[in-house]
């Protein structure tokens, strides 16, 4: 289903889409390790970054068509040149004061972050669970739809998807190029 999702949004969405990696099985090593050796949510938070840009890589391994970018400036410049971006966050993450540095923020928060930043319209996020068809923000947290922290980052239109929905994602593509084309 993920080599699905990425060309699709490879084809469809080129100049306009910023992929945002979970931090997959990457991340829930980061949660196995911090339970065994106890170590700080500061350092597992800074690990559980690392995990984005492994999973970012793997995106890129996947479909060589997606531009790696790990900066505001370089995700921009991707978009500018009509490429479909993943954000491989780096270590400049690590200090921002408006992200806290607990599992009370994942990627999630982190692709709310991000869109505010480049002033995005809409950020859409596909999950694995089934989503409730009408839900407010703390609803979608106290299920583990999406992390504590979400909410204070979300600064746009907010879709949620279903991984079994790329034709419906697809359709909402197809449907933002032909505006742009009027």
């Amino acid at each position: 289903m993920l080599p699905e999702w990425l060309d699709g949004i490879a084809l469809n969405c080129p100049g306009k889409a910023v992929i945002v990696p979970g931090g997959g099985v990457f991340a829930e090593q980061v949660r196995a390790t911090q339970k065994l050796w106890q170590y700080d949510d500061r350092s597992a938070h800074k690990m559980a970054i690392l995990a984005m840009r492994q999973m970012a890589l793997l995106y890129q391994g996947l479909n060589a068509n997606l531009l790696l970018a790990d900066t505001l400036a370089d995700i921009q410049a991707g978009l500018n040149r009509g490429r479909t971006v993943i954000w491989s966050p780096g270590p400049e993450l690590y200090a921002q004061d408006d992200i806290a540095s607990s599992w009370d923020v994942t990627s999630d928060s982190l692709a709310a972050w991000l869109a505010a930043r480049l002033r995005a319209d809409l950020l859409l996020l596909v999950k694995s669970a089934a989503i409730p068809a009408k839900f407010t923000l703390q609803q979608l947290s106290a299920a583990g739809l999406v992390d504590k922290a979400f909410a204070s980052h979300l600064d746009c239109g907010l879709k949620l998807l279903q991984r079994n929905d790329l034709q419906e994602f697809l359709s909402m593509c197809r449907a933002t190029a032909g505006n742009q084309q009027d």
